[in-house]
């Protein structure tokens, strides 16, 4: 499908002789007849293949069959075949170990005088291209999210079924905060809305994890904290559908969903007229600037007319057109960076599309909360609380308890540890459409709280739920700490009366080493001491 839109492209240029080659010569003619260029048999798997494509004395092969994730003991055949006969070599690779491991061919490139880029497609060629226009300025960059929302009437190839059906289902690798985290193949649904100026919005489309090279490449490149992918089908039927398919894999009942493409495509195929012929892509990156504020910057590709599937063959035609002007440099790599921005857009003229990009600040919870006392907070505690997508902690704590039946029971309702003069603890700080999540682990203990802006978003206060009991925390920053005073409460939304209401000694500081600290402190009238628990946590 890519390669073709990308054959008819590069055909109807005045200084470029196109080869189509495949496996079936019948097709390669149709083509050629259809949409100019030279047929050609070629099987990749053949074992003579490397001669037969020296024998075809290439300047630039590209290889758009795929899908790259079976290309078996052997995968980097054609690359090194393009190398042998000093070809440059371009891939359209949507599968991140093919497109990572491309570098073991750096030195045979280099040595060759060709280059070799693997990722020649919308991701992570188009992706990292408005990652790096985005991250301009930004001192840290806390998080790359993108998502590509795909029109249901476009039409899709097989080999971009079979990727997909792959992944569905199966544990995938993100890198969040600073760490690896495991979630399941087309997971976390999202309903999104994109727009941009020019072109009418696409509205509550669904979006779900999928595998991509960005989730490998861009935490090192960029040296972002979190880096996520996310894609979506139009029609909610077949977006959910997948969801279920993918649940059974999950759980086992399905070993995988690969086998299913030709069936599933066929399905799809008789789904082609309902839905709409748009799709849209969408890069965010926020994070810290290098003045100290904080910011989202979005840059947003809306797509008509059917023209979605040939945004993947855009890179591609930005590189050949370096190729054939020599401004390129020889080796073997990841399509990083490889064009700017500014060039992608302008080889997107030539499809119906429109782009736009906008930056937002961005308000961490904590600092809106606190209004500008949070800026007297030592650096520290700042950075405690700066949390735009998922910030991970770990320290070490002392744990004591309640020793009475109640305090014991309400204990164990909320879910606190057990007491210890020393154990490990991992805080994790997520972001979510409502305020934060903090999951909180001493040793094998877990307990959670859900943390709120104020009413109205006022200033001065959050509100803190434990399961049923939820606490307004009146804020007070200082210069040396930050402490958190409980005023209100609720149990299943019923006002707590003073006398059942917590008291909490709860406070923040920082320690000679200059780490983040915390020491709480929660008692009940009438029953004492709950739980109290203080120690140290360092970023991840």
């Amino acid at each position: 499908m890519f390669g073709g839109y990308l054959s008819e492209h590069l055909a109807s240029l005045p200084d470029m002789e196109i080869l189509v080659a495949g496996r079936s010569a019948a097709k390669a003619r149709a083509f050629c007849d259809q949409h100019g260029g030279l047929p050609v048999t070629l099987d990749i798997y053949a074992p003579d293949v490397a001669g037969k494509i020296a024998a075809l004395k290439p300047h630039i092969i590209i290889d758009a069959a795929g899908p790259f994730q079976a290309y078996g003991a052997a995968p980097y055949r054609i690359a090194e075949a393009a190398i042998a006969c000093g070809a440059h070599y371009l891939d359209l690779s949507d599968d991140a170990a093919f497109t990572a491991g491309i570098g073991q061919l750096d030195g045979p490139a280099r040595a060759a005088g060709v280059l070799v880029l693997s990722g020649v497609s919308s991701v992570p060629a188009l992706s990292s291209a408005a990652a790096a226009a985005l991250s301009v300025g930004l001192a840290d960059i806390h998080v790359i999210e993108s998502v590509i929302l795909p029109g249901n009437r476009a039409p899709r190839g097989l080999s971009v079924i079979r990727s997909i059906l792959r992944q569905a289902g199966q544990p995938l690798r993100l890198w969040r905060g600073g760490e690896f985290e495991t979630v399941t193949g087309w997971s976390d649904r999202q309903s999104l809305s994109l727009s941009a100026a020019g072109a009418p919005p696409l509205k509550n489309r669904w979006a779900s994890f999928i595998g991509a090279p960005d989730l490998v490449l861009f935490p090192e490149h960029f040296k972002a904290r979190s880096v996520l992918f996310r894609a979506g089908l139009d029609l909610k039927l077949m977006h959910g559908g997948l969801g279920w398919l993918a649940g059974l894999v999950r759980i086992g009942a399905l070993k995988n969903l690969a086998s299913f493409a030709r069936p599933l495509k066929w399905a799809a195929d008789r789904l082609e007229p309902f839905g709409s012929d748009r799709g849209a892509m969408r890069v965010r990156v926020a994070g810290k600037t290098n003045t100290g504020a904080y910011e989202q910057r979005v840059w947003t590709l809306i797509i008509s007319s059917g023209d979605g599937p040939r945004v993947p063959t855009i890179p591609a035609r930005v590189l050949c057109r370096k190729i054939m002007s020599g401004d390129v440099t020889p080796g073997a790599r990841p399509c990083l960076e490889a064009f700017t921005l500014d060039e992608a857009e302008q080889a997107l003229n030539a499809l119906d599309a429109v782009t736009e990009r906008s930056t937002q600040p961005f308000t961490p919870l904590f600092a809106h909360a606190l209004g500008p006392s949070f800026n007297q907070l030592p650096p520290a505690l700042q950075d405690l609380h700066a949390v735009i997508d998922v910030r991970h902690w770990r320290g070490k704590a002392s744990v004591i308890r309640g020793t009475n039946l109640i305090s014991r029971l309400v204990g164990w309702l909320v879910g606190f540890p057990p007491a210890t003069p020393s154990t490990d603890v991992h805080v994790a700080m997520q972001r979510t459409a409502k305020g934060e999540t903090w999951t909180r682990r001493f040793g094998r203990y877990t307990f959670r709280s859900y943390l709120a802006p104020a009413k109205h978003n006022a200033i001065g206060y959050v509100t803190e739920r434990f399961g049923f009991l939820a606490f307004r925390i009146d804020l007070a920053a200082s210069a040396q700490d930050l402490s958190f005073p409980v005023s209100k409460g609720t149990a299943l939304g019923l006002p707590l009366p003073a006398f059942l209401l917590p008291a909490s000694d709860t406070r923040e500081y920082v320690d000679e080493a200059g780490r983040a600290c915390f020491d709480v402190s929660v008692a009940l009238p009438l029953i004492g001491k709950i739980v109290g628990y203080k120690g140290y946590l360092t970023p991840v």
